[in-house]
Formats: structure tokens, C-alpha cells, sequence
């Protein structure tokens, strides 16, 4: 169906053309985003409960994780998850450093497999500050940095960035520069061919990745 080896992301040089979109495919999208967010959020409030009963056992701290994100045409939107690490002070991390593994708790590596951590960005997607599938939003502040030493990294976001996306399914999780610019490369190739189908598509990878505990 679609050439998604890593090798193919490779090569990739996003030009900065249009994206090609018909008011009917927007209107495709937009639908299925209301609708998947709608589920989303029923599944967040049933999570929410279960975890403000282990929060104080497993994952001390507030239930709520919020973080300043690049979203479309690059402007700055506050994003939701549920909290799944430890506390740290803001710009802890820099841009190009590795995750903060250490600071994972107990709960939080369960819910990053199973990808609860997500769940509460269906509100964003409701603000249409997101959608379903799209690009993966960066931390603002990264993002800045991204954008003025990686090439193609600003046209990745002239379309709304989502929940999962081509990269998060056929490459997993990234760091370092090599690593970004692989994700940049399939953003690029997303935006290229995005389509319902496509993101039909990638929804089904996407539940096949989290049934195969692979969303950490």
C-alpha cells in the first residue's frame, strides 16, 4: 500500500508546496477527528478517575501534564497529557538531549505503552489546536531551536499537528539530531500524500502499536 521502510524516509527533501486538500477532504477530517476525539475523551475521563486513585500510590504529583507546543504555522499552543513522569523545573532538557528516562514512574511507563498518556489531547483536538493524525508536536522551545538548524522542519507545520502520526508508527520514539530529521523526513512524506485514507490507515498502525506495547 504505502512505502514505509525507514530507507524511504531517507532521500526525502519536503519543498514547501501546498498541501492539496479539497473542502470535502477537510470536511472528511475534521468529522472523523470530532468523532475519534468524542471517544477519546470518554476513554480519558474513565482513566482520569482510575488514576487519581493510584496517582498518590504510584505517580505522586498533579494528574495533569501541561507543556507549551509548536502547532500549526508554528504558533504556540498549550497542549494536555496525563502527568507520567517525575517534576522538573521548565527547560530542564535541551532540545537535542535524550528523554529523561530516570524520571519515568512505575504508572507512567504503563500508561506511555498504552499511550493513556495521550488521551487528554482529544481537547486539543476539539480547540482545533490539533488533529488525530498529524505531525507530532514539539515542546515550544525545542521547536525554535528545530527550526532554525533542521531543513524542512518549519514546512512540517502548515498543517495541524497530531496525536499520532506516520512517524510515530514506522520509526518510534526520537532524540538527537539524526533522529529528528528522520521524523522530519516523514512528516514530510505524510503531508505529501495525506489522504483519509492514509490516515485511516495510520489510526490502525497506531492501535496495532499499542496492542503490541510498543508506545513508550
Amino acid at each position: 500500500m504505502f512505502d514505509l521502510r525507514e530507507s524511504a524516509f531517507d532521500d526525502v527533501i519536503f519543498d514547501g508546496t501546498s498541501v492539496p486538500s479539497t473542502t470535502k477532504s477537510q470536511a472528511a477530517k475534521r468529522l472523523f477527528d470530532l468523532l475519534a476525539a468524542t471517544i477519546l475523551l470518554i476513554l480519558a475521563a474513565f482513566c482520569a478517575l482510575a488514576l487519581l486513585l493510584l496517582n498518590p500510590f504510584m505517580n505522586p504529583g498533579p494528574l495533569f501534564y501541561r507543556q507549551e507546543r509548536m502547532g500549526h504555522r508554528c504558533r504556540q499552543f498549550t497542549a494536555y497529557k496525563f502527568r507520567s513522569m517525575t517534576q522538573a523545573e521548565d527547560g530542564h532538557r535541551g532540545a537535542f538531549d535524550a528523554l529523561e528516562k530516570d524520571r519515568i514512574t512505575r504508572l507512567g511507563q504503563f500508561m506511555r505503552q498504552y499511550r493513556i498518556d495521550e488521551l487528554p489531547q482529544a481537547f486539543n483536538v476539539l480547540r482545533r489546536d490539533m488533529s488525530v493524525i498529524g505531525p507530532r508536536p514539539d515542546c515550544y522551545d525545542h521547536a525554535c531551536v528545530y527550526v532554525r538548524e533542521i531543513p524542512g522542519y518549519r514546512e512540517r507545520h502548515q498543517i495541524l499537528p497530531g496525536i499520532t502520526g506516520l512517524a510515530q508508527t514506522q520509526i518510534g520514539y526520537v532524540d538527537g539530531l539524526e533522529g529528528i530529521q528522520r521524523k522530519v523526513a516523514a512528516d514530510a512524506h505524510y503531508i505529501r500524500h495525506a489522504s483519509m485514507r492514509f490516515d485511516l490507515w495510520i489510526a490502525w498502525r497506531t492501535i496495532a502499536v499499542i496492542l503490541g506495547r510498543q508506545g513508550s
